[in-house]
């Protein structure tokens, strides 16, 4: 529970006082819109922009082409399938392989080269490619 009394200093008296206008449950819901708002502008700031993806793109031609291929799919049996990878699922793990956190004989080299914007730029491009999955017949 939050102390109303710690709220007012002197300075935050209209603050204080706008504060315990509110009954107890209206501050529960008061504070947990304030935590949604900025999960979802969180998200906002994630979306994939054409420009990025484009540069994920051309960044891809150089970078990722040989192994995972330019649309995602690998014809590499140990090396995965980029294409509709989650755009938070690759930035972490080039994070991981460029930090040393993980470690792979060609990423860890791979991922030194490339700035945070290249990153975002891959995450975006990969993540765009449309896949679709087709359930065998039962």
């Amino acid at each position: 529970m939050i102390d109303s009394n710690r709220l007012s200093n002197g300075r935050n008296d209209f603050l204080a006082g706008v504060w315990n206008f509110f009954p107890n449950r209206i501050r529960l819901i008061l504070i947990g819109i304030s935590y949604l708002c900025v999960a979802l502008s969180c998200l906002g700031s994630a979306q994939l922009s054409a420009d990025d993806i484009q540069a994920g793109k051309r960044k891809a031609e150089v970078a990722c082409q040989t192994c995972h291929g330019i649309d995602g799919l690998t014809t590499m049996a140990m090396v995965p399938n980029l294409s509709g990878q989650r755009e938070d699922y690759t930035i972490i793990q080039l994070e991981a392989y460029r930090s040393g956190k993980r470690q792979h004989s060609q990423m860890s080299i791979i991922a030194q080269s490339l700035s945070d914007q290249d990153i975002r730029n891959l995450a975006a491009w990969y993540a765009s490619i449309q896949i679709s999955v087709t359930l065998p017949d039962q």
